[in-house]
């Protein structure tokens, strides 16, 4: 166990937060362009719709909600330490104790990290993705070696 706080193979810290790259950067692009849009609509609009307040208004509200909602998305990860793990997805954010996490499961048609818990039921991680490719793969062994390393994981399926 004591290997596990200890700094890889490469030198990093097994214990850096997992992010994912691709869905950051998309949720980055797609926020710029669906936010500058409403911007753009609701500054330009004309005629007797385009001008009436209330659909200024709801052009608005939903420039926020698109943004609150790339946000989460892009601010989706999973946090280790020597304690357990912390998963943010987007809607919720669930602490587990490496004790809780039977197995890491990274399938070929799976977005992203599904760990099999202890009590019979599936979480995702939706901060390892294979939209990330090669790094995505390397990620979900990191959390894998990090489970096994805390003598909690008998097997890690597809990875």
């Amino acid at each position: 166990m004591s290997g596990a706080s200890r700094p890889d193979a490469a030198g990093t810290d097994p214990y850096r937060v997992f992010r994912p790259r691709f869905g950051l950067l998309s949720a980055w692009f797609t926020g710029v362009v669906v936010v500058g849009g409403c911007v753009l609509v609701g500054l330009t609009a004309t005629g007797p719709m385009g001008a009436a307040p209330v659909n200024r208004i709801s052009v608005a509200v939903f420039a926020l909600f698109a943004a609150w909602l790339l946000w989460r998305l892009g601010g989706v990860h999973a946090t280790p330490t020597p304690r357990g793990l912390r998963v943010r997805n987007v809607i919720y954010a669930r602490e587990l104790a490496w004790a809780e996490i039977v197995s890491v499961r990274l399938a070929s048609g799976d977005p992203w990290v599904h760990l099999d818990l202890a009590d019979g039921s599936t979480l995702a991680v939706m901060g390892i993705q294979t939209a990330d490719g090669a790094r995505g793969q390397a990620e979900a062994r990191r959390l894998a070696a990090l489970v096994q390393a805390h003598g909690e994981a008998a097997e890690h399926d597809d990875l």
